[in-house]
Order: structure tokens, then sequence, then C-alpha cells
């Protein structure tokens, strides 16, 4: 499994960027390959990617959240195997860092060779790069989840 960690600083409040990475069906304004994010409920959600001619279907679950600090997932399901956390950091009133984990099990040659390129990698920094110019942009989120979300919780599958 490979494991990539990338961190941005966003200049927007720290309320502002949590709520904007929870509008899961904004992805792909923002992620290279993600043509669809539907969110099935509080916990999870169904992604939909083309990556290098590559079309995939997973569902993914939110593990842990907590509002303004973090989010935790997990795949499920699907031939998809991945885990990952972003976290969130209050710089001052007006900047945030945003920090994103992800283990990535790459399946089939097409990938594992992308993976050993370093394209998953590079991948992930753009996707935050292009988070930061989203969430700057001055759009931002129409909403927000401000819930909590415990491993173990009813509905979880830990």
């Amino acid at each position: 499994m490979s494991t990539v960690k990338e961190t941005v600083d966003v200049d927007v409040s720290l309320r502002r960027a949590y709520d904007q990475w929870t509008q899961f069906e904004d992805f792909p304004n923002f992620m290279e390959g993600v043509d669809e994010v539907t969110q099935l409920d509080d916990r999870h959600n169904h992604w939909t990617t083309s990556i290098g001619g590559i079309r995939r279907e997973f569902d993914t679950e939110i593990v842990d959240q907590m509002a303004d600090d973090r989010i935790t997932w997990r795949s499920i399901g699907g031939d998809t195997e991945q885990r990952g956390s972003v976290r969130f950091e209050r710089l001052d009133d007006t900047h945030t860092r945003v920090e994103l984990t992800m283990d990535v099990e790459p399946t089939g040659v097409a990938e594992k060779g992308a993976d050993a390129l370093g394209v998953i990698d590079r991948r992930v920094k753009g996707d935050l790069r292009r988070f930061k110019d989203y969430v700057e942009s001055g759009g931002g989120p129409s909403g927000g989840w401000r819930g909590r979300i415990r491993p173990g919780d009813p509905g979880s599958t830990l």
C-alpha cells in the first residue's frame, strides 16, 4: 500500500475550509479523475472515477469525523482499496492548514506502474492545489455537515 501525505495552506477560515470539504459532491470541481461523488447518507459516498482510461466505481465510509478538525474514511466493497484522513488546523482567523493523508493499494499493472512513477503522489498534490484555488475563489460552500461520527457508531462496519 502506498502512502501519500500533502499539506496546503488556504486563505480562508477554518470553518469555511472544513465546510467546503464536507461538500463531497463538489469534489469533481477540484479532483482530477473524479467524475462524480454521490452522498448516500451522512456516512457513505459513492464514487465514479476515470483515471488513465480506467473507470472505477466504489463506495467510501466515513469512520471518524469531527467538525473543524478531521474526516477519516475508507473504501468499502468494490475493487478499490484506500483509506485516508484530512485534517484542518486553524492558523489564524483567515488561514487554515489542510493536511491530506491517503493510503492507496494500486491494482492492475497500469495503476502499479503509475504509482511507481509517482503519479498518485502528484495527483494528490494537484488536487490539494486545486482545492486551495476552489475554496479561495469565493464560491464557498452551500452548507457544511457539522455532525460527529465516531468509530463504532451505529451504521459503522468497524
